[in-house]
C-alpha cells in the first residue's frame, strides 16, 4: 500500500469558463513537481455545462495543489489575486515570461497576465534580497529600476544595487 501525500489544507481554486483542463495541462507542463491529478466529470447537466463534461480538474503545480473548476462565463479573473513563480535566473523569468505572457500590454515589474486571464509574477529570486539590503539607497536604486521594467532582469536589478 502506497502512502498518500500530506494533504494541503487550502487549495486555490481558479474559476474558468470550459478551460479548465487545458489551462492546467498547461500549467503543468511549465514547471516541474507538477501533474495532473484527477479530472473530474459531470454526472448531469449543470447551468454552464453538460453531463460527460470536464468539471473539475484537480492538479499539483510546483508541489502545491490547485482545483481549476469550469463554472461557466459569469466570473473572469483580475489582477487582485495573482500566482507568484520564484525562479533561480534570468534564463527561468525568460522562459516563463514567454509561455505565459499573452497581453504585452498588461506587462510590468514581472507581471504577466496568460492567456486565460489569470495573473503571474515572474519573480527571479535576487529580486527580494536586493529589497531587503540594510542600506535604504540600495532598495531605493533597486525598486526605482524594478518600477521601469516590463520583465524583471536580473543583471540591471544587481547593477542598480552597486549603484
Amino acid at each position: 500500500m502506497t502512502a498518500l501525500p500530506p494533504r494541503q489544507k487550502v487549495v486555490p481554486c481558479l474559476w474558468f469558463d470550459k478551460e479548465a483542463e487545458e489551462a492546467a495541462n498547461f500549467y503543468v507542463s511549465l514547471l516541474p513537481d507538477s501533474r495532473i491529478d484527477s479530472v473530474v466529470r459531470s454526472p448531469s447537466d449543470y447551468p454552464s455545462g453538460k453531463a460527460g463534461d470536464v468539471l473539475v480538474v484537480e492538479f499539483t503545480l510546483a508541489g502545491s495543489r490547485y482545483t481549476g473548476l469550469n463554472g461557466g462565463p459569469m466570473f473572469k479573473f483580475n489582477e487582485a489575486i495573482s500566482l507568484q513563480i520564484d525562479c533561480e535566473d534570468q534564463a527561468e523569468v525568460d522562459r516563463l515570461t514567454e509561455a505565459l505572457s499573452a497581453v504585452p500590454e498588461s506587462e510590468q515589474c514581472g507581471w504577466v497576465k496568460d492567456r486565460y486571464g489569470l495573473s503571474w509574477q515572474i519573480v527571479p529570486y535576487a529580486l527580494p534580497r536586493l529589497l531587503a539590503d540594510p542600506d535604504p539607497a540600495v532598495v531605493k536604486r533597486v525598486f526605482d529600476a524594478m518600477m521601469n521594467m516590463k520583465r524583471l532582469n536580473v543583471a540591471a536589478l544587481e547593477a542598480a544595487a552597486r549603484g
